[in-house]
């Protein structure tokens, strides 16, 4: 007999959504995660957060905010991340979840197993090991660093860090900073670097879009909300390079490169304070590396600078090295998943917050989880799976004309996979009634 209906791994924001999702449909279920309290990578110093202290969300509230658990309204716009792990930590109190977490367990084994799953994981106490009907993998993908492949040529002197290292300004002190990359971390930690270390350049290989978190005086992410209830995307992109052009002007008169991509064609980088540091001469904005030659990097241009610390803000593995490589496909990045959720070859295997959206991720893991909880209560049936596989595919070449080869399996349009996610929830009920 099993012993669990569900496992969940992490207890994050996906997996306390499942957690949530799960206990209002009436599914008993336990979570495994490797910290000492909920909140996942927002808790700062947790096992695998990438939490520094400047971080704030760069989405707004009431866009980043849970439907059934809303945000203090006199939090701000973007709160710090101790707001946003107090949250999380709330939420889990409030719906009773804690009950059903063991904390500081780290997964280490998922396998099928007679009628289920078995789930091994090292804890306090030693290895356990349980047997469930179903398993969610919720573990997030933002914790194992992804360095250049191959290297960039030549030595380096320089220190060197990953993103995910790094903590305080205090690191980057009186330092010679060189941050490498175009995301939001990138900017957040130029700037940090702008106002503690004796030089910072900003490298960037291939051009962003640069948002304010404020556009006509209201967070910019709600309007292109407001405007995603009544235009398809390629609408809303013209309309959004239109305003930013008129707001902040077009990132070459920063020196940045001009993005290859259209607005909404990848995720979006706020900042609200990085232009002006660079129009003040605080951040000098460099093109790719070329080579490195000891103390120096040597850039595309040909331009030379001495650098004594260099912090990569290259991105993140998706790495779930508990489950089979067979189950994984050509990579967990590139998995199909119905609805991003439901693994197509194994029964019972779901994933929640294995995406990469053009807004928030809290309302999208809230929206898979209602999926997850409903098929695993019986009261939402998956389509045949020729149908899920037809769908997956045309999903993909949708992505792949909209995002590139950039990662098209785990793209999703932040308004429309909510508005999807809640039209498949409502077929999906009917098919489990007929």
């Amino acid at each position: 007999m099993l012993e669990y209906r569900v496992v969940v791994i992490g207890a994050g924001p996906a997996g306390l959504a499942t957690l949530k999702a799960l206990a209002d449909a009436g599914v008993p279920a336990v979570c495994f995660d490797a910290g000492e309290r909920p909140g996942g990578l927002w808790v700062f110093g947790g096992p695998h957060s990438s939490a520094y202290r400047t971080l704030h969300l760069n989405t707004s509230r009431t866009r980043t905010e849970f439907a059934d658990f809303p945000m203090p309204a006199g939090w701000p716009d973007y709160p710090g991340h101790a707001d946003i792990a107090a949250y999380l930590a709330d939420y889990a109190t409030t719906f009773g979840l804690t009950g059903a977490i063991r904390h500081r367990h780290v997964v280490t084994r998922v396998r099928r197993a007679a009628g289920g799953w078995t789930v091994t994981a090292d804890g306090p106490q030693g290895t356990v090991e349980v047997t469930a009907e179903a398993v969610v993998v919720a573990n997030g993908h933002n914790s194992v660093p992804r360095l250049p492949d191959p290297p960039y040529p030549g030595e380096t002197t320089a220190e060197q860090l990953h993103s995910h290292d790094y903590r305080d300004p205090e690191q980057l002190r009186g330092r010679r900073v060189l941050v490498v990359g175009g995301g939001n971390s990138a900017m957040d930690i130029a700037v940090d670097a702008s106002h503690a270390a004796a030089r910072t350049l900003l490298s960037v290989r291939r051009g962003v879009w640069i948002v304010p978190k404020y556009l006509f005086g209201r967070p910019s992410d709600t309007l292109n909300g407001a405007l995603a209830k009544r235009l398809p995307w390629r609408a809303r992109q013209r309309i959004s390079q239109t305003m930013l052009r008129l707001a902040v002007g077009p990132p070459t008169r920063y020196g940045l490169p001009a993005p290859s991509h259209g607005f909404l064609q990848d995720h979006p980088t706020l900042s609200d304070a990085l232009l002006p540091r660079i129009t003040h001469g605080e951040i000098a904005v460099r093109p790719a590396i070329a080579r490195f030659e000891g103390t120096d990097v040597v850039f595309a241009d040909d331009r030379r600078d001495p650098v004594d610390l260099i912090v990569w803000c290259t991105g993140y593995r998706v790495d779930l090295p508990f489950l089979d490589p067979a189950l994984l496909g050509d990579g967990a990045d590139r998995l199909p998943l119905f609805r991003h959720v439901f693994h197509l070859d194994a029964p019972g295997l779901m994933f929640v917050g294995l995406m990469q959206s053009t807004g928030a991720a809290l309302p999208v893991v809230e929206a898979q989880a209602r999926l997850v909880a409903g098929h695993v209560a019986g009261t939402y049936a998956l389509p045949p799976m020729p149908a899920q596989r037809s769908d997956c595919a045309e999903e993909l070449r949708a992505a792949t004309d909209r995002w590139g080869s950039r990662r098209p399996a785990m793209r999703i349009d932040f308004d429309g996979y909510l508005d999807l996610a809640a039209r498949e929830l409502a077929a999906g009920r009917k098919r489990a009634a007929s």
